[in-house]
């Protein structure tokens, strides 16, 4: 009660999911960002003249082709002449995919890289087909190129079909693995913090003559895992009405079904895609897209997720916190924590890891496994569920941390009834293994 009365708590709850969405479009802007160094790049081929009329140029670099221009005399002076670097084609690379070379004095971006690639590529494969003599190629290139968008469709148990999406299933994994991080090291950090501060002002001397140390030690998990508890709770609740007032505001005028319908009419005339302003009653090609990710966001099996990600919240910060207060009971200062910390942070960073890249691969071992194991377990599978779990994986997971947390405690409650009275010495791993045996 005290945390939650703070107006620091009130803030950061509100202010929290801002910053989590300011933090997601800031990366893609950052991803998308035109803010790059232009470059300059002189274009050398091995005798031949493959790649003389192709146009390279891209709104990151400019690429003159040079003839009559030897590598070796070019290599010695191309920065004093204005180029970023050199890039060499070899007359091989009809054949052999690694005959190009860009020679520069830094180690050039990716995109740059990319962009040559893609356009080398399309060249290579234009003039290979026009060895076929084929009559108006680039006219028929063309007219044939197509854009191919995959629509998911979910299929349960009963046979009834669910429209869904991996990219919103990508997202909900990110947001959930790295929010399940944050949450249950940050409280976990506070229980640590808090008995240390107890313990170095001997308030706990006072407190332990009244409750048990073990009662005094789920106090304090409890109480913070309530905090956590709540603040989630109100996001959901900003959440909803977020989506409420979206469905009210911007979608009120037409039924979502019709909305979606009308995306993919937009549409194939003569094999060439067409784009016009929308008539009277029509809806807008940019409406019909938000609509459509609207209600593939209302498809995901939110019911599901949601008391998931509470359930693996709850025992996974109590296995941690437990933790983090054996730990704080252990030393009298902040500082001392370091040798312990380490093996408690290192399952979790893992488990952030094996997170994202479960993105990419939901149903690999690795994320399988991790998803299985109590320690990385409340992370990857929150992580997981967004593209569909079966249900004896959800319902082991679940039991394999139920009975970790519960030996977790037992054990965290042996060192912290120990170590909340130790004073002026320095703890070991040795000591903790003796508390961890006392028996009584």
């Amino acid at each position: 009660m005290t945390r939650v009365r703070k107006k620091s708590f009130i803030i950061m709850t509100i202010l929290a999911p801002l910053l989590m969405a300011g933090l997601i479009v800031t990366s893609i802007l950052l991803t998308l960002s035109k803010d790059r160094d232009f470059k300059k790049i002189a274009v050398i081929e091995d005798g031949s003249d493959l790649f003389k009329n192709v146009d390279l140029d891209s709104e990151d670099a400019d690429y003159v082709y040079l003839e009559n221009v030897k590598l070796a005399d070019l290599k010695e002076n191309f920065e004093q002449a204005g180029y970023y670097g050199i890039l060499y084609i070899s007359r091989e690379i009809i054949n052999t995919p690694n005959a190009v070379e860009l020679i520069s004095k830094k180690t050039p971006p990716f995109f740059v890289i990319d962009d040559i690639s893609n356009k080398l590529e399309k060249e290579i494969e234009r003039q290979k087909l026009l060895a076929y003599n084929i009559q108006n190629l680039d006219e028929i290139m063309k007219n044939i190129k197509t854009d191919v968008s995959v629509k998911t469709t979910l299929i349960n148990a009963a046979g009834e079909a669910t429209e869904t999406s991996s990219i919103i299933a990508m997202i909900l994994a990110y947001i959930g693995g790295f929010l399940m991080y944050m949450l249950v090291f940050m409280f976990g950090s506070q229980v640590m913090r808090g008995v240390i501060e107890e313990k170095t002002s001997r308030v706990v001397e006072v407190i332990v003559s009244s409750v048990k140390p073990v009662q005094l030690m789920m106090g304090k998990i409890i109480g913070i895992a309530l905090v956590g508890l709540t603040q989630f709770l109100i996001w959901i609740f900003l959440t909803a009405a977020v989506v409420g007032v979206v469905q009210a505001t911007v979608l009120k005028k037409t039924d979502m079904a019709e909305i979606t319908q009308n995306l993919p009419q937009n549409v194939m005339v003569e094999n060439q895609l067409t784009s016009s302003a929308p008539q009277a009653g029509e809806v807008s090609p940019d409406l019909a897209e938000f609509a459509k990710v609207f209600e593939n966001v209302k498809n995901q099996n939110w019911l599901l997720i949601i008391t998931s990600f509470i359930f693996y919240f709850i025992t996974g910060y109590l296995l941690y916190a437990s933790i983090f207060a054996a730990i704080g009971s252990a030393v009298d200062n902040e500082t001392e924590t370091q040798q312990f910390m380490l093996p408690v942070t290192i399952p979790i960073i893992l488990a952030l890891l094996v997170a994202m890249a479960t993105m990419q691969n939901p149903e690999s071992s690795v994320s399988f496994w991790f998803s299985i194991i109590p320690l990385t377990s409340p992370i990857v599978m929150v992580a997981r569920i967004p593209f569909g779990v079966p249900g004896w994986q959800i319902a082991l997971s679940m039991f394999l941390l139920a009975i970790t947390f519960l030996g977790f405690v037992w054990m965290a409650a042996k060192v912290y009834r120990t170590g909340i009275l130790m004073y002026g010495k320095k703890t070991s791993w040795k000591e903790i293994w003796k508390w961890l045996r006392y028996s009584g």
